[in-house]
């Protein structure tokens, strides 16, 4: 195969313009190439406003790899070159048998993926979640929005396609992946029906309205190959033997009502307990799991606290950031700016913008009642008005109240109460201006919050520690070097962002297990993971595990 990179395009360009440009280069004539398309798609910005779409593309050319190297040796263009692109292979199965099938916990990004992997290798896994279905899960969010009536077992942290599901969908990671799972999670998402372009994009992102389709899909595949999905089934307990998991205790809610026969009357449906047996249980709880974390820790299971980060989301007019980044307000041909800001406070804290939402808005996040969450999300057009981040400092267990296990959990809790006091339920704002000035704010300036969810002007000062307050404000005034009028005095502040990451990480081994034999810990809630990709990537690796010991299930009765 035969790479092209470095190549220019206007933005306005035509589909096929790559392509044929790619041949040009070539020196090629179409019909020789068997196939051609884009591997990767960048923006260069540095001579703003003069814009280009930076491309790279592959060549199948059908030659042997004699021919293609003689024929790039002969080009003499050093963006010619050839590619070995990394292609992932799920292993060949191990030899052990199983007992019962594999069961899954947590139907987010990491759970999901290994399910899928799973059910399409024969091992008919068996998935728990503790929410609702994506269609349900929509209503009781949007229902949650609008009236404030929060359903503890199902919200924006859980439900099926996780946190994520109402988030702006990114799907960019950092992590190395000399294994092709990043590559593969991306093409099981455009089977599932995503945007192609999220192949090449060089910050792809699905968008959360595109999202929760995608979602349903992967739902359906997984039940399609022999997987079983149980909603509002939430694990309390894990059955374990010897060091050895044999299975977990669960409760089913089953909602609606049932009528009395000797009486007439309707009541609510009781719960049903019920035990599963299973000797590979995988946990993909989540980061928001705290109940889960607590009874594991009371089970044994080894986990310390961990470094996560906190702050408040900042909000701006898109316009802003469009023309910061590309010397224009509204650009035609290109998609909403976007940015990523760090500086180091000059109190040694750290602060740096997180899960940046072009077009988007600031939703309500929370999961217990009497605490409050924020987190960003955008639809797949970013056509919003204003552009938001999470601006966050790192805390460590010396921060945290306690030496517990989950001391981490206890200092999400105190200032996700401090923010829901602040606002009695509502999303707490406040203007840049006034929580430098450690002055209430009463109204919006000229940058209007778009919210989802009730909000309040009102003050946030003192719902985080005063070390990360001044490392705020004095990393909002540098960031306005970077990009003009970051720290303008309107620019709203909301809070507070406390579900960045996990606040512990459950230990695992090289075999992905834990000290118990046979409970495979992955994704962003045992703290292995941290965004959608790289929670999606640690699942697929848990299927791996799992798939590399044992032989597909096959079923005796």
């Amino acid at each position: 195969m035969i790479q092209i990179s470095q190549m220019k395009c206007r933005p306005d360009h035509e589909p096929d313009e790559p392509a044929k440009k790619a041949l040009k280069l070539l020196k090629l004539p179409s019909a020789s190439v068997k196939r051609i398309s884009i591997w990767k798609r960048s923006i260069d910005a540095r001579k703003k406003p003069d814009i280009y779409y930076i491309y790279t593309m592959m060549a199948e050319t059908g030659m042997s790899a004699r021919k293609e190297e003689q024929l790039v040796k002969k080009l003499k263009n050093k963006n010619i070159t050839i590619a070995h692109p990394v292609k992932y292979h799920f292993p060949a199965s191990g030899d052990l048998e199983m007992k019962h099938r594999p069961v899954v916990i947590g139907m987010g990004p990491a759970g999901m993926f290994c399910a899928l992997l799973l059910a399409r290798a024969g091992y008919r896994p068996i998935v728990l979640e503790r929410g609702c279905s994506v269609e349900e899960r929509t209503k009781k969010v949007e229902d949650f929005w609008k009236t404030g009536n929060l359903d503890s077992e199902c919200n924006v942290q859980f439900g099926e396609g996780g946190a994520g599901t109402f988030s702006d969908g990114k799907l960019n990671t950092l992590v190395k992946d000399p294994a092709g799972r990043g590559r593969r999670v991306l093409e099981l998402f455009v089977e599932a029906g995503a945007p192609e372009d999220i192949l090449y994009v060089n910050k792809p992102h699905i968008g959360t309205d595109v999202l929760r389709n995608v979602v349903t899909e992967i739902r359906r595949q997984i039940e399609a190959a022999g997987g079983e999905i149980r909603f509002q089934t939430k694990v309390t307990k894990l059955l374990c033997e010897n060091g050895q998991v044999t299975g977990v205790e669960v409760e089913s809610t089953k909602t609606g009502t049932k009528t009395d026969t000797k009486t007439g009357t309707e009541a609510e449906m009781p719960d049903v307990c019920e035990v599963i047996p299973a000797e590979q249980v995988v946990l993909a709880i989540g980061h928001s799991a705290r109940d889960t974390f607590a009874m594991l820790k009371e089970q044994g299971i080894r986990m310390e606290p961990k470094s996560f980060a906190v702050g408040f989301r900042i909000q701006h007019p898109q316009a802003m950031i469009n023309h910061s980044q590309y010397g224009m307000e509204q650009p035609e041909h290109l998609p909403a700016a976007d940015y990523k800001l760090t500086h180091r406070a000059s109190n040694g804290r750290g602060i740096y913008s997180f899960c940046m939402c072009p077009g988007g808005q600031v939703v309500n996040s929370s999961s217990e009642q009497g605490r409050l969450t924020v987190n960003g999300m955008s639809y797949r057009a970013r056509d919003g008005r204003n552009a938001n981040s999470a601006l966050i400092v790192t805390v460590t267990p010396e921060d945290y109240p306690g030496d517990d296990i989950l001391s981490g959990v206890a200092f999400q809790r105190q200032i996700e109460e401090a923010a829901w006091n602040r606002g009695n339920g509502a999303i707490p704002c406040q203007l840049f201006g006034d929580f430098r000035k450690n002055r209430p704010s009463k109204e919006a300036g000229e940058v209007v919050p778009d919210n989802r969810g009730e909000s309040i002007f009102t003050d946030l000062r003192g719902i985080l520690p005063e070390a990360l307050e001044e490392a705020l404000i004095e990393g909002i005034e540098a960031f306005d070097h970077k990009i003009k009028g970051f720290a303008r005095e309107d620019a709203v502040l909301s809070g507070v962002e406390a579900r960045t990451s996990s606040p512990v990480k459950i230990l695992r081994d090289e075999q992905m297990m834990s000290n118990i034999r046979g409970l495979y810990p992955c994704g962003e809630g045992p703290g292995y993971a941290g965004g959608i990709m790289s929670a999606a990537m640690d699942g697929c690796r848990a299927a791996e595990a799992i798939a590399a010991e044992y032989l597909p299930f096959a079923d005796k009765t």
